[in-house]
């Protein structure tokens, strides 16, 4: 039963994320047919961070009247939002229609604003729903959430999304020589995208099944009975440390009397103590810690920055930072940092940490990794060593490490929160996407207005600095 509960927490925390995240490695062939082109990673976010009405209204609706709203019912419609959402999309996607006098992907944008806010929204519903299981599910709802970025990553890879070569192409050229015009020919290379193995609308049936998926395991989670308070968890914990000092007394009064047995009864009873004193601290430490107000504002805040770095400030210029150093790079950063995310969520189920001092050191290691990221992104089209494969493998590792490091922080801060209350994850939650919103609302007119990042082509190797 605890294995069959992982699996559906697992595919459950993959319907959190996985139509946006499922539309951002489809990019590479979608900017090539709408009329937005490369602008359109900076128009996703703004449209992600509109859809922020959802959990503003959750978390405003938890506020000034708790216990109004049914949780399971609304998760019920979310997921139902999301499979009609991405149903549509299938169909659709392509249209534009005339706006302002320019063409614009009014369908996509739309369907993509209900998406979002089907994701948005997950992060105040599927979190505090997590509330009714053991605290040893939270950490596989986070791998599944990490896997909502991987699945999806390595069908992208799987289609080819995006992939190109360079090829030399001649054109025709009229040089004026006098009264006379000859016909000459010009040779420039030019970045040609290769066709998908299958198409955009095979893949984005893939998400809509996904989000089938994520609701079978959601029905599976509200019917099992695998549901236990924390008293219970508790009062078994406490039952399990009296029968091991029972058990361990009763050992001591029947174990031999001759004075070798009698130094060896005394040291495995000394051995049985500190375990008995570990587990106890164990216990105290994972159920009955509280935080101060102050550590639970830094830890909200350490929420909404590591957030903002991962949804918001980064993903908008993750193309320009890496399309320079050629599309293998673009596309190993974009799956492997999907791959990282899963990564460090298994990484945190073993090896778990709930230090400040530690979560908030690993987070300024991935603030760094993530400045070094803005700066190339920066630096396009003439990022630093460019043309070699330092350049690409040091792009490629850091966004690997920017991903993973900071996944790690976020894991442990839900699982914290999960221990703390079910008021302190719907707050977590309105901290996930205040972040995310105030990042892409930064970036947007920094990408699309003030036009500081510039496309870099990797086929183009005039570049001077």
């Amino acid at each position: 039963m605890s294995l069959l509960i992982h699996i559906l927490a697992c595919i459950f925390g993959t319907g959190s994320w996985v139509a946006i995240n499922g539309l951002w490695v489809e990019l590479p062939l979608i900017v090539n047919v709408l009329p937005e082109g490369w602008e359109l990673p900076s128009y996703l976010t703004v449209i992600i961070q509109l859809a922020n009405v959802g959990p503003l209204f959750v978390t405003l609706l938890h506020k000034f009247a708790p216990g109004k709203m049914k949780e399971i019912i609304a998760i019920y419609i979310i997921i139902s939002i999301g499979i009609l959402a991405s149903l549509l999309m299938i169909f659709f996607w392509r249209e534009t229609t005339l706006v302002a006098d320019k063409s614009h992907s009014t369908a996509f944008l739309i369907l993509t604003f209900f998406l979002s806010l089907v994701d948005c929204t997950s992060s105040v519903t599927f979190l505090p729903f997590m509330m009714r299981l053991q605290t040893k599910y939270m950490t596989t709802y986070f791998i599944g959430e990490g896997l909502s970025g991987f699945v999806p990553g390595l069908v992208a890879l799987g289609q080819g999304a995006g992939m190109a070569q360079c090829v030399n192409v001649s054109k025709p050229a009229n040089v004026t020589i006098g009264n006379f015009t000859n016909g000459a020919t010009v040779y420039q290379i030019e970045t040609h995208y290769l066709p998908a193995n299958f198409s955009t609308e095979i893949f984005l049936a893939f998400l809509t099944a996904m989000m089938v998926f994520c609701l079978v395991a959601f029905v599976s989670l509200t019917r099992l009975p695998h549901k236990e308070s924390n008293e219970e968890l508790v009062s078994n914990q406490v039952v399990h440390i009296s029968t091991t000092e029972l058990e361990l007394n009763k050992y001591i009064s029947e174990g031999p009397a001759d004075t070798q047995s009698s130094s060896l009864t005394s040291l495995q009873m000394g051995v049985a103590k500190a375990k008995l004193t570990a587990e106890t601290q164990n216990m105290a430490t994972g159920i009955f810690t509280k935080y101060s107000r102050h550590q639970l504002l830094f830890i909200y805040l350490l929420v909404a920055w590591v957030n903002s770095l991962t949804n918001g400030f980064l993903p908008s210029v993750q193309t320009f930072s890496c399309i320079p150093y050629g599309n293998t790079a673009y596309h190993l950063s974009a799956a492997l940092s999907s791959m990282a995310n899963p990564g460090a969520c298994i990484i945190a189920l073993f090896l778990p940490n709930r230090s400040l001092k530690l979560l908030g050191s690993l987070s300024l290691v991935g603030t760094a990794f993530g400045a070094y990221n803005m700066a190339m992104a920066v630096l396009s089209p003439c990022p630093l060593l460019q043309h070699s494969g330092a350049g690409t493998a040091l792009i490629v590792l850091s966004w690997i490490l920017f991903t993973g490091v900071l996944s790690y922080v976020k894991v442990m801060i839900g699982v914290i929160f999960r221990d703390e209350s079910h008021s302190a994850l719907v707050w977590c939650g309105a901290a996930v996407q205040l972040g995310s919103m105030i990042g892409a609302l930064i970036m947007f007119p920094l990408v699309n207005v003030y036009g500081i990042f510039k496309a870099g082509d990797s086929c183009n190797t005039n570049c001077t600095l």
